[in-house]
């Protein structure tokens, strides 16, 4: 009677296993690697406006053109254009996942040649950005960075 409960609590055990495979194979499937090649031109006087395309490519294979509008305010002011820039995403299981909105926080200040470097989150996901470009820009703004298909 015991090796027969054992065998059928472990064919229970092996079902349910492979049913719900559970945070490992969760975490395996989190580690999809999304890189995005972008252009980007920003403007701001109290308001800040960027606006920019981009090509995400993921190591599965998948790619996606998309439009980048970046909104946002404070004390800010400037003209810059970034070229070539680069960024990584953290945290995707789809390619589809790369779409929405992001928190943007950012001091910056520059002239003549540039780098910018930031982090923007929405949920879970992360984008990592930096480049280089021309232009001048001095503040401090808040704002959403959003992520769409083009057609």
């Amino acid at each position: 009677m015991k090796r027969s409960l054992l065998a059928l609590n472990s064919i229970l055990i092996v079902t349910a296993m492979a049913v719900h495979p559970g945070p490992a194979h969760a975490q395996h499937s989190a580690d999809l690697d999304c890189r995005m090649q972008f252009s980007l031109s920003t403007w701001s006087l109290v308001y800040k406006q960027s606006e920019g395309h981009g090509l995400v490519t993921c190591q599965d294979g998948q790619s996606m053109h998309v439009k980048i509008v970046a909104r946002g305010g404070g004390l800010t002011v400037g003209k810059s254009r970034i070229d070539d820039g680069t960024g990584r995403f953290t945290d995707v299981h789809s390619i589809s996942e790369i779409l929405g909105h992001y928190g943007d926080a950012e001091a910056h200040a520059g002239a003549g040649k540039a780098s910018e470097a930031q982090v923007l989150t929405k949920g879970e996901v992360s984008l990592a950005l930096s480049g280089t470009g021309k232009g001048i820009d001095l503040g401090v703004d808040v704002g959403e960075v959003t992520l769409s298909r083009t057609k």
